[in-house]
């Protein structure tokens, strides 16, 4: 990969990790999931939900969802039962490294603020962290192959996962 091919990539990269960004805070799940490889998985879901609340992969990994269609549907489920959350999600500085002309990795700083209705009561969260991705090139598109969160800190109100109990 020459220099020009290497910036050309890296600016495909970043757009389609802003792209997920933005589907996920319009709630736009086909098109979540079509930035992401048929094999792709996310452990996003071991750090950020309490342990009751983890999804299973097929194989058994707690936390772990496989498949655009699972990826995106577990991210739908959180966001919208029993009352839909409001999102805003940023990313800061990618760090893009690459493995192969088809193989690179990222890494995001982001920040998120996550709102609902409880009744009367307006429940939030703020995190501040860090997404670590994989992607790979499948015909002309940079896709994601793999992400993982990991948050240095949140705020949150005392009652914000209570909503997936309800």
């Amino acid at each position: 990969m020459n220099d020009l091919e290497r910036l050309v990539a890296i600016d495909a990269i970043k757009d389609t990790h802003s792209k997920k960004l933005r589907y996920m805070d319009l709630k736009m799940w086909d098109m979540y999931a079509s930035l992401h490889t048929e094999d792709a998985y996310s452990d996003t879901w071991k750090h950020s939900l309490p342990a009751e609340e983890q999804p299973t992969s097929p194989d058994g990994q707690k936390g772990r969802v496989v498949g655009p269609q699972a990826i995106a549907g577990q991210l739908a489920r959180v966001f919208t039962h029993p009352v839909p959350i409001t999102s805003v999600h940023h990313n800061h500085g990618a760090e893009i490294t690459f493995q192969s002309d088809t193989e690179a990795t990222g890494i995001w700083a982001m920040e998120d603020s996550l709102w609902w209705q409880n009744g009367d009561v307006e429940e939030h969260l703020h995190g501040y962290g860090h997404y670590h991705e994989n992607f790979r090139k499948v015909d002309g598109r940079w896709l994601f192959t793999s992400r993982d969160l990991i948050r240095i800190r949140v705020d949150m109100t005392p009652n914000f996962w209570s909503r997936l109990t309800m």
